[in-house]
């Protein structure tokens, strides 16, 4: 039996060829419709990945192993994990799987697993379980094989975010934002259309934006100090009042203040904190 390193505490990563490959991501799909198959309720899967160029094969290998075990798939194309973790639970289903290396090397790739309810699966409440399946290699028939569909959430994603502020309150804001050529630009233009729709003052300066699985300005990863000065830079050049960066499946972001300088995470954790508080005593 071969040990599949692909498998960490919290996801699946691995370098392409040598640890995550087609065969191994079909069998992923297998080991986690076999890993659902005791769970009561609907068993379907929402499944997307990121922009990454092996993203899509991946997320088909995974698609056709989860068919095999009898799951029917739901095809949402392109997506963020975010979008991913709001799907499972919008549409009622069994789990979600994320396409994505997040911000690790080109030659990585990987998933994210959620249960129903957007439960995130790690290594203590089930990815061991599915690593072993995978591992073992060995799948009952299914008697019937699921169904795949294609399906795009993006306006019930952009519909839930829009509850989170209240578009009469806005004061005119520019606002930098850097996709780092990931999977974010599609859900910042949905998100700018509604702005515009609800006439909305926010102007959004938007840079390295269009989905490139080649990263021609870089990983995208704004943790490292050479990837945020694309970010500084065009704060200051437009004049900006923040600026946002994202990772390639933008389950992360990172803010710039109005000098173009980054804010550490814990200060907008303690935003959140005291604002989620104020909404929700």
């Amino acid at each position: 039996m071969t040990s599949l390193t692909c498998f960490k505490a919290y996801d699946i990563r691995g370098q392409l060829g040598t640890e995550l490959n087609e065969d191994i991501a079909y069998r992923i799909g297998r080991a986690f419709g076999e890993f659902l198959q005791p769970q009561e309720g609907p068993k379907a899967v929402v499944v997307g990945g990121d922009v990454r160029l092996t993203s899509d094969e991946l997320k088909q290998a995974v698609t056709k192993g989860l068919a095999d075990a009898g799951v029917d798939v739901i095809d949402l194309g392109m997506t963020g994990t975010e979008e991913i973790y709001f799907a499972t639970n919008y549409l009622k289903v069994a789990g979600g799987v994320e396409v994505t290396a997040s911000h690790n090397p080109m030659d990585y790739n990987g998933m994210k697993l959620v249960r129903e309810g957007s439960r995130p699966i790690s290594c203590d409440n089930g990815l061991l379980d599915i690593k072993h399946l995978a591992e073992e290699n060995i799948f009952r028939e299914a008697e019937i094989k699921g169904s795949i569909t294609k399906k795009s959430v993006l306006e019930a994603y952009i519909d839930h975010l829009m509850t989170y502020i209240d578009g009469r309150k806005f004061k005119p804001l520019k606002l930098v934002v850097n996709a780092g050529n990931g999977a974010a630009g599609p859900v910042v233009d949905a998100l700018e259309g509604r702005f515009k729709a609800l006439d909305m003052p926010i102007e959004l300066i938007k840079i390295n934006h269009e989905p490139d699985g080649n990263f021609p300005s870089g990983i995208p990863n704004p943790m490292l100090v050479e990837n945020r000065e694309d970010t500084r830079a065009a704060v200051l050049a437009h004049g900006a009042h923040m600026g946002i960066a994202w990772d390639g499946d933008f389950d992360r972001c990172f803010l710039f203040d109005e000098k173009g300088q980054f804010i550490d995470g814990y200060y907008i954790v303690g935003l959140l904190a005291e604002a989620f508080l104020q909404k929700n005593p």
